[in-house]
């Protein structure tokens, strides 16, 4: 972290210096997916993961932010990272880099890439870790694919201030000749992908005109240019993700798949922190009579696809347990869960420096509508609900940080 004071600096001139002094890992990859989006990166990265795995495929994967250990961040061949591996790899990475300044993100994810290079696999699976264009991720000449998820606000202080702009650094993973399947967008999202796609030459396969998607009768339904495809829906909950399954499902199609892999797809995919039920550990154990979710979704797209995926649950009196950081719209994300809440409780995040305190997102969930209160920390805002209402539906969400905290807790 001393190596550069800005967290984010957004530039792929520090990584390219040291994939070079690397002798470019990055150009000895297994054939790349790279996914970009606002919402929805990571539950599309594991339904193709899980896709591949069952047609037999190996597969390494880059994903951010890690929740409870940095390993989460780098699978190899499927399995997290060694830490005797991941030790070598950064300091042969922080060798290399002469301390000179390059930010976090960047010098690990050349250590990805170092490992990614060295560790025999079918594919390579990378997630973008903020916008697109100038990301540290975007450094594949030619991938075998690109995915957008849906596209919606969020950073922008670094990516722009309308969805056209945020768009458009989504956009900046396209390349000449390289495929690219694009998830359900906003007609002005969607313009400026396209437009991207004509004038370099990046072919689209785009949700409602290549592939459509639907949940029909408890199953889901996917149709493009080879045939239907009838389908359990996906473990995941929630209706965003059978959107995110559609853009999975496109992929794994445009990579070779066959229908058994990508039903195997749908139940086998696992992406903690996503509406994940919490059914062990100490912190269940503080309220066992009650259910325990946990969901790290933290801008207004996915306070809205929350609240519609509660919806769809059996009726429960709804507590929730709230934390998020200062960088996000927290009223924005907090609006479409207001007529939900039975109560609402404001926490920090352990060990951010820039999380909001308990009293400001108390004083933002009032801001919309919701009566909340202050806690200490989750373990006393659990125990608070569980001594009123044991039998309650308990959701501790705001920030995927807030939910890597709940996770090493209840470890």
């Amino acid at each position: 972290m001393s190596l550069h004071p800005k967290i984010i600096d957004l530039t792929l001139d520090r990584m390219s210096r040291l994939l070079a002094a690397l002798d470019h890992p990055e150009r000895r990859l297994p054939a790349v997916v790279h996914i970009a989006g606002t919402n929805g990166k990571g539950s599309t990265l594991a339904m193709v993961r899980a896709g591949l795995e069952a047609a037999g495929k190996s597969v390494h994967a880059y994903t951010s932010p890690h929740l409870a250990r940095f390993h989460e961040r780098i699978r190899l061949a499927g399995d997290l990272i060694a830490e005797e591996d991941l030790s070598r790899l950064l300091a042969e990475c922080e060798g290399a880099n002469g301390g000179v300044p390059i930010t976090y993100f960047e010098i690990t994810t050349c250590a990805a890439m170092l490992a990614f290079s060295r560790f025999a696999a079918d594919y390579c699976l990378l997630e973008v870790g903020l916008g697109g264009r100038l990301d540290a991720t975007n450094v594949i000449d030619r991938p075998e694919l690109c995915v957008i998820t849906p596209i919606s606000f969020d950073h922008p202080q670094f990516l722009g201030n309308t969805i056209a702009e945020i768009a458009g650094e989504k956009a900046g993973i396209l390349k000449r000749g390289v495929p690219c399947i694009v998830g359900p967008q906003t007609d002005e999202a969607l313009a400026v992908i396209e437009d991207r796609g004509a004038r370099i030459g990046a072919p689209l396969l785009v949700h409602g005109q290549h592939w459509h998607v639907t949940e029909e009768h408890g199953r889901m339904a996917f149709q493009d240019e080879t045939g239907l495809l009838d389908l359990p829906l996906p473990g995941l909950i929630g209706a965003h993700q059978v959107v995110n399954a559609g853009a999975a499902i496109a992929a794994l199609r445009f990579l070779g798949a066959d229908e058994a892999a990508i039903g195997a797809a749908m139940t086998g995919a696992e992406w903690p922190a996503r509406l994940q039920r919490l059914k062990r550990g100490p912190l269940v154990g503080a309220a066992p009579a009650a259910e325990l979710w946990l969901d790290g979704g933290h801008n207004a797209a996915a306070g809205a696809a929350l609240s519609e995926a509660l919806g769809r649950l059996t009726h429960r009196p709804l507590h929730i347990i709230c934390g998020m950081l200062n960088t996000k719209d927290v009223t924005g994300y907090l609006r479409p869960l207001a007529s939900m809440a039975d109560s609402f409780q404001g926490v920090g995040i352990p060990g951010e420096t820039a999380t909001l305190s308990a009293g400001e997102t108390v004083a933002a969930a009032r801001a919309v509508g919701i009566a909340g209160v202050e806690a200490p920390d989750v373990l006393a805002a659990i125990r608070r609900v569980a001594a009123r209402e044991p039998a309650a539906r308990i959701l501790i969400c705001g920030s995927l940080y807030l939910a890597g905290a709940v996770l090493r807790e209840n470890a």
